[in-house]
């Protein structure tokens, strides 16, 4: 039987924009609670009236920063004091990103501490501080955005492409550590997705973020909330551990299809 979704609570980080937004919405229309945590706090205000508008009965919003614990731990006692004493039931670690594309030799510390805080550290102290209100709970969930940078390098990758490799390999290891606790852990690894994913990688270049799309018809940020949702809303006994997603046009990392300007 599908797990039914409707006043479920659903937390996700990240939620100002791209997939987290997306994933606000799509999970709103099923009629799900939603705790929305990121640094944007106008996006966010706006992305919880959209959740509501599509049938999120709540839609809370608070800063979030999971590159800072005391942020993140704020954010957890935040959430707890909105649901109790219902439990969190999904949890979706969609805060992160990347910096730059700078080849190891000349890659900036800052850019490399970015990724790691957000993608890495920012996974760990997120899911160490709402685990302790998902437990007790079968059929929850802990959904990891991922990407396809975690099973293939690419050159001016190496910080983004180890970050998550880490967020894969946290995710794993939850799975045997949760064993048994009928919470479910999953990673949505999405390749060659249109958000503002590559304008912040190129720190606002837009024309440079925006050949990163020319002639080609990437995923959207709906493709993978409908996604997150299907994940979610699989029978309690079921989980589905890893799911790679590219766009047909993306048959491997350094071969996409691109079409001819008309």
């Amino acid at each position: 039987m599908r797990y039914d979704l409707k006043n479920k609570w659903v937390l996700i980080t990240g939620a100002s924009s791209g997939f987290g937004a997306a994933a606000a919405r799509a999970f709103a229309a099923e009629g799900a609670n939603l705790l929305l945590g990121a640094r944007r706090m106008d996006r966010l205000e706006k992305v919880a009236a959209e959740a509501r508008t599509a049938g999120s009965p709540q839609a809370q919003v608070h800063s979030l920063d999971v590159s800072q614990t005391v942020s993140v731990n704020a954010f957890a006692d935040w959430a707890r004091t909105k649901i109790a004493p219902a439990p969190l039931d999904i949890l979706i670690n969609n805060a992160g990103g990347a910096l730059g594309v700078d080849t190891v030799a000349q890659g900036k510390d800052e850019d490399w501490e970015t990724m790691l805080q957000t993608n890495v550290l920012g996974v760990l102290r997120m899911t160490r501080a709402a685990l302790p209100f998902m437990l007790n709970n079968p059929g929850g969930s802990i959904l990891n955005i991922g990407s396809y940078a975690a099973h293939t390098a690419y050159e001016g990758g190496s910080a983004y492409c180890a970050a998550k490799a880490g967020e894969l390999q946290i995710t794993r290891t939850l799975r045997l550590e949760l064993n048994g606790t009928g919470l479910r852990v999953s990673s949505i690894d999405p390749g060659l997705a249109q958000t503002e994913f590559a304008l912040v990688r190129f720190k606002g270049d837009a024309d440079r973020a925006g050949k990163l799309y020319e002639g080609v018809n990437p995923l959207t940020a709906e493709d993978v909330a409908e996604i997150l949702v299907w994940v979610a809303s699989r029978p309690a006994h079921v989980n589905i551990d890893e799911m790679l997603i590219k766009p047909v046009d993306q048959a491997a990392m350094h071969k996409v299809h691109r079409r001819a300007a008309k």
